[in-house]
């Protein structure tokens, strides 16, 4: 579950992370088996039916003018969300696709194993606010987590906040939260059917009586409450014209990010703006309060990179305080440290007017600097960039040291340093695997560390940093009924691209398999946003490896942070095609080094991955069996019209300046598709079977990107006299969005339903 303690950078709000149930050496190039022609796969009556798909009206008198370019767009209509014709065509498609899915015959066995192993207490790192403790804790198959409060970690832990009271169907969700520094008060956020839009509410922690206070139009925001708890700073944007909306489902460009701070007890008309930047309507901005008390943190982003400006204010700078200026027509006098998007600076501790941050300022692997705000021209390298390993966090504990996490060819490396000096006090025992999840404070002597991997549901460590050597010992373990680690193993490869680029990749299986190429193979990918696949734990592509016999694979193309800034920017903008490149690679190796066959090989993936899917189909239709593309930006001439698309631009380009688009338009999954077969004569090969997953309340990646993608598909390619037989679906969930908050059963459901149909594509068989 991820919730958000901090101001968080807007690329991990806006880039979904890979699918999980809960919270989240260089081989010499081998010789490639010849690719043969597939014949159509488990389509829904054997292979020679043909799906009878519905029409879609096609509107050819929509075209765009690029910068000289004709670009039809047939199917706009599909972005009006509201519009009879469009709810007609979105009724269609879950009417075929559930046709589709009551043929495929390990539906309802995937639902019951997956339903099984997912009942299983789940628990993350307990915190302190005040004299109690926090934490979060499912019981199995409750559809959202709970906040438990307790006086002593082995005390009795009692109810604070239970989500799964909000509504019968579990859509309402915790989506951040904070609790004031003395832990009177929580100011938490909520969701509806998996909106992006968050409401803001208060409870008094000690009676656990709710207070009167709600925010509205909250989106991209944390909450940081000032020490003396009278108040907090949140972010939202205007309220969307058109009064009541059903928020979620609407497609209004999100513009005029502002910050705004809360006094507990009033009504939020009465909130203090403390900034706005009407000159720059897309940027956004995040306030959080120093861990001393000292200092308002302003970062503000203008898009998805791993770049801000810096603002500071210092509170006690203020004659009447915050509260002063409610009456004033002016924002908070924030001093501008750093003003400029040359690169990013996140605050990891200070000591007055001295300031210590992570950055990727000149070391693109990131590093950390001390400067004193007061005095900004001498900036010192307090533990310089690593010269392989990329610095993704560092805490300030036990008052004068780090806790800080490198990773590691895609693995995660936590050591004890000195706050001062940076240098290694000592290397802190960890598997192969993920940090998922670090819970301290500066003061403690005690932290809490989350580890996940691909075999281990997960561990919560207890470590004591008092003594000389740190003692690190088991908290908590989650443990998953019959679930047998030693039945399954795990490996790392290195994957030559096209333009030699080693690509690392995680391969999931039973023991000691035969490659003989006959095993169902899928392979996930991302991607983008300097987002990175680390090891976590998947009870759905468990079940896949024990009851199907299948192999799993993780790639971490480029795009991604795996290596820091340079491996991101390898991936993005003009070089976005190394991603397909390193992605085909990948499946190229799967085939070549006798995993599977181009006809027993899904792809997956998410958001950009979906992107990343669709590109995939579209250029290498021949290498793939199956594809589940989710909530992917598929139409890549204008996305950024839409909600936060325009923050994308970072990492894409856009379409209105005409050498972006001579980028955009060469891979964008809705303006590629083309019929294989008559690519090269005498071909049959013909698109993998496709299922689109998108939500009605996706508001991240709006629906229509999925709708358009899915109209253009079944025109182009599922005509009487193709040979196209492959079914082409759309999967579209009901009070679901972009993907957080989903509660368990939606996650459940859409396993049975994905991995179904992948596997009757692929030929894959159920064994208890």
């Amino acid at each position: 579950m991820l919730l958000v303690h901090k101001s968080v950078p807007l690329r991990l709000l806006l880039s979904r992370r890979p699918l999980k149930p809960f919270f989240l050496p260089r081989p010499s190039r081998p010789r490639p088996l010849p690719l043969l022609p597939r014949a159509a796969m488990g389509s829904v009556a054997g292979d020679a039916a043909r799906l009878a798909y519905p029409p879609a009206r096609r509107d050819d008198s929509v075209v765009d003018d690029y910068h000289g370019v004709q670009v039809p767009d047939p199917y706009r209509w599909l972005e009006d969300p509201d519009s009879e014709e469009t709810k007609d065509f979105v009724a269609k498609q879950a009417e075929l696709a559930e046709t589709v899915l009551a043929g495929c015959p390990d539906r309802e066995n995937l639902r019951r194993e997956v339903t099984r192993l997912f009942d299983h207490p789940r628990y993350a790192a307990p915190f302190r606010r005040g004299n109690k403790y926090f934490h979060f804790h499912n019981s199995g198959l409750q559809a959202q987590s709970v906040l438990y409060m307790q006086d002593e970690l082995d005390g009795k832990a009692e109810v604070l906040l239970d989500p799964n009271t909000l509504s019968k169907d579990g859509t309402v969700a915790l989506s951040t939260y904070s609790i004031s520094e003395d832990g009177d008060y929580i100011a938490y956020g909520l969701s509806e059917s998996g909106s992006d839009w968050v409401s803001i509410h208060v409870m008094n922690v000690t009676n656990q009586q709710p207070m009167p206070d709600k925010l509205s139009w909250v989106k991209f925001s944390s909450i940081s409450w000032t020490h003396d708890g009278k108040g907090f700073f949140y972010s939202r944007y205007p309220a969307p014209r058109g009064g009541e909306l059903d928020a979620g489902t609407e497609t209004n460009i999100n513009l005029n990010h502002q910050i705004y701070y809360h006094v507990l007890g009033t009504n939020q008309s009465e909130d203090i703006l403390c900034w706005k930047d009407p000159e720059h309507p897309k940027y956004s901005f995040g306030a959080s309060v120093t861990e001393d008390g000292k200092y308002i943190i302003l970062t503000v982003y203008e898009g998805c990179d791993p770049v801000n400006k810096l603002y500071y204010c210092e509170i006690s700078s203020l004659p009447q305080g915050i509260k002063g200026f409610r009456k004033r027509q002016e924002m908070l006098p924030f001093v501008k440290l750093i003003d400029n998007f040359d690169a990013q600076y996140q605050v990891v501790a200070n000591d007055g007017d001295e300031f210590t941050f992570l950055t990727n300022k000149s070391a693109p692997r990131n590093k950390l600097v001390r400067v004193n705000i007061k005095n900004p021209e001498l900036w010192t390298d307090v533990l310089p960039e690593h010269e392989k390993d990329v610095l993704e966090s560092a805490d300030a504990v036990n008052n004068n040291q780090l806790l800080v996490c490198y990773m590691s060819d895609v693995k995660h490396i936590l050591q004890l340093r000195d706050l001062r000096t940076g240098n290694l006090i000592h290397q802190l025992p960890l598997e192969i695997g993920s940090v998922s999840e670090i819970s301290c404070r500066r003061e403690d002597k005690e932290v809490f560390i989350g580890f996940t991997s691909f075999l281990s549901p997960g561990i919560i460590y207890r470590c004591n940093l008092a003594p000389a050597i740190p003692e690190m010992k088991m908290f908590r373990e989650i443990s998953v009924p019959g679930f047998d680690r030693t039945s399954f193993q795990v490996k790392q490869v290195f994957v030559p691209s096209k333009d030699g680029a080693r690509i690392p990749m995680f391969i999931m299986s039973k023991k000691d398999i035969n490659l003989d190429g006959s095993h169902p193979t899928l392979l996930y990918g991302y991607g983008g946003f300097n987002i990175s696949l680390t090891p976590s734990f998947s009870v759905g592509r468990l079940v896949l490896c024990k009851n199907m016999g299948f192999v799993v694979c993780v790639a971490n193309i480029r795009g991604g942070g795996e290596y820091g800034e340079e491996w991101h920017k390898a991936g993005a903008l003009a070089m976005k095609q190394n991603c397909f490149d390193d992605f085909a690679a990948c499946a190229e190796f799967l085939i070549s080094n006798g995993y599977t066959s181009s006809s027993r090989l899904c792809i997956e993936g998410g958001s950009n991955g979906g992107l990343l899917i669709a590109a995939s189909i579209n250029q290498r239709p021949d290498l793939f069996g199956c594809a589940l593309a989710h909530v992917g930006v598929m139409d890549m001439l204008r996305f950024h019209k839409f909600t936060i698309g325009h923050a994308w631009t970072t990492d894409y380009g856009c379409s209105d300046k005409e050498e972006e688009f001579q980028w955009l338009i060469k891979y964008s999954p809705l303006h590629n598709v083309r019929r294989p077969w008559e690519q090269s004569s005498g071909s049959q090969c013909q698109y993998p079977a496709t299922m689109l997953l998108t939500a009605d309340h996706d508001d991240r990646v709006v629906p229509l990107h999925s709708l358009k993608l899915l109209a253009t598909l079944q025109h182009v390619l599922c005509t009487e006299d193709s040979p196209q037989t492959n079914p082409i679906i759309g999967r579209i969930d009901r009070k679901s969005g972009h993907g957080a908050g989903r509660p368990t059963q939606k996650l459940i459901d859409e396993a049975a339903d994905r991995y179904s149909f992948m596997a009757k594509m692929l030929g894959a068989r159920w064994t208890e």
